[in-house]
C-alpha cells in the first residue's frame, strides 16, 4: 500500500485559514471593485495570463498566485455591490 502526504497549502486564501503575513506582498494596489484581473507587470518581465481575482468581504483583499500582487479592497469608495 502505498502512503499518502498530505500537504498543506502555502496560500491561507485557499483554505480559510488565518495565517499573518510571513511575506508581504511585493505590490499591492487599492481598487474599487469586488473583481479585478491581473496580468502581471509585462513592462517589468513579469508578465503572466490575465486571471479574475474575487475579493473576499471578509478578507478585504486578494492576492495573484501568479505575481503575488494584492489587490485591497477601498471600503469607503466601491463602486459596484458584491
Amino acid at each position: 500500500m502505498t502512503e499518502v502526504e498530505i500537504v498543506t497549502p502555502e496560500n491561507s486564501l485557499s483554505t480559510g485559514q488565518s495565517v499573518p503575513d510571513q511575506h508581504p506582498p511585493l505590490e499591492t494596489e487599492t481598487v474599487h471593485h469586488w473583481k479585478v484581473a491581473c496580468a502581471g507587470d509585462a513592462a517589468r518581465g513579469l508578465g503572466h495570463p490575465k486571471v479574475w481575482l474575487q475579493i473576499s468581504p471578509a478578507m478585504g483583499y486578494v492576492d495573484c498566485g501568479y505575481c503575488d500582487k494584492r489587490f485591497v479592497i477601498d471600503p469607503d469608495h466601491v463602486i459596484d455591490d458584491h
